[in-house]
């Protein structure tokens, strides 16, 4: 199947776009596409992995689903376009940054800054129909997600592994804590934040693992 996703991640997948369930979830989200209005636009599906190749990859940040708002969703998970109100998790996530490493708060919530530096912002489902969190899980990208986490664990060395509540944890729990620096805590949703995640120190954390390894640190 000719996937069109940045050319080291195309090898790396390769298997998983032959597989059945692959050729099932590309003609359900050529169809949702067609019929309807879905997030994020379709040239921005795999912006994720289209910004971060394979052996860049630095980080990975575990997201669940895109905003299913107009104009928010840009196939980063957490990220927004500029213009666009920064969501109360977005928010958080930035309280927390200006706390651990003092740096302020950022004037737009586009994290394409972040993915260029070598941060894969993945969501769990690619894709989202407008209005309706939740509407593409259980298609099948969940399991192409998956397969692209196991492949960086296996294959690559000294990552750093950020899961924020629970669902990012249970989809993380195989990675090998010895050959990958995993960080968990609670989801910077307004919900969760107070419970964990503010304090939890994962950005300087972060940093400090890298530059340990040999690589740059992240500027956040």
């Amino acid at each position: 199947m000719n996937v069109k996703i940045e050319d080291s991640w195309k090898k790396q997948l390769a298997e998983e776009f032959e597989k059945p369930y692959f050729a099932q979830l590309t003609e359900f989200v050529r169809n949702e596409y067609s019929t309807g209005t879905i997030y994020p636009p379709a040239k921005l599906i795999f912006n994720a992995f289209d910004h971060c190749p394979f052996d860049k990859v630095k980080v990975v940040i575990i997201g669940q689903d895109p905003y299913h708002g107009a104009g928010q969703a840009n196939g980063l998970c957490f990220s927004v376009n500029k213009g666009i109100a920064m969501p109360p998790s977005l928010v958080n996530i930035f309280k927390e940054i200006a706390a651990d490493t003092g740096k302020p708060m950022p004037t737009d919530g586009d994290l394409t800054r972040w993915s260029d530096q070598g941060v894969l912002l993945l969501n769990a489902t690619l894709t989202v129909r407008a209005g309706n969190a939740g509407s593409h899980q259980r298609r099948g990208w969940e399991e192409f997600t998956d397969a692209a986490i196991r492949i960086l664990a296996e294959k690559r060395e000294n990552i750093v592994f950020i899961l924020w509540g629970s669902y990012a944890q249970r989809k993380g729990a195989f990675i090998d804590r010895e050959k990958h620096l995993v960080l968990t805590s609670p989801h910077p949703s307004p919900l969760s934040a107070y419970a964990g995640f503010f304090g939890n120190h994962h950005f300087t954390l972060t940093n400090d693992f890298l530059v340990k390894n040999g690589k740059e640190p992240i500027d956040w």
